[in-house]
């Protein structure tokens, strides 16, 4: 996908890519630092339908929800290509055995022979996360693995405590 870059003389720049239905959306950096998310009208392409302005929190944290996607859609677009092997996402509730202890404490890799490559955590992504790394409630845990370790994978993170 392009990302197309506007100067706008005076306010900022404009960075946005037009989507598969014809609409655009994009993002608005005025020179003082304030950030708008901004939708074209469905049949003006070039006309704004909506200007959201968000804080740079808010900017950030969008930042990441899409990052969080786009990672889990490429580990599933790379482990296609490898027969037998597939992901999983797997929420830590309230009252998992695993809520508040580390990931080494699962024994995931020597009990299931899958293997924790993420997890996505209040909007942020952890990458190949250490075995000291500890496990919250709400985190989604990313796992790739077999059919048979990933379904044992479930089988321990989803058990009370």
């Amino acid at each position: 996908m392009n990302i197309e870059e506007t100067p706008l003389p005076g306010i900022g720049v404009r960075r946005e890519l037009q989507l598969g239905i014809g609409r655009r959306v994009g993002v608005v950096t005025h020179r003082d630092g304030r950030t708008e998310l901004i939708l074209s009208r469905a049949d003006d392409p070039d006309a704004c339908a909506a200007s959201i302005p968000l804080t740079a929190e808010e900017a950030a944290g969008l930042g990441q929800l899409l990052g969080s996607a786009q990672l889990v859609a490429q580990l599933t677009a790379e482990q296609e290509n490898v027969s037998g092997i597939s992901t999983h996402q797997i929420l830590i509730r309230k009252g998992s055995a695993f809520a508040g202890r580390t990931m080494g404490d699962t024994q995931m890799r020597s009990r299931t022979g899958a293997s924790i490559v993420a997890l996505l955590r209040d909007g942020d992504v952890i990458g190949s996360p250490r075995p000291d790394e500890v496990l919250h409630v709400g985190d989604l845990v990313v796992i790739v693995g077999t059919d048979d370790g990933l379904a044992e994978a479930a089988l321990i993170l989803q058990s009370k405590a």
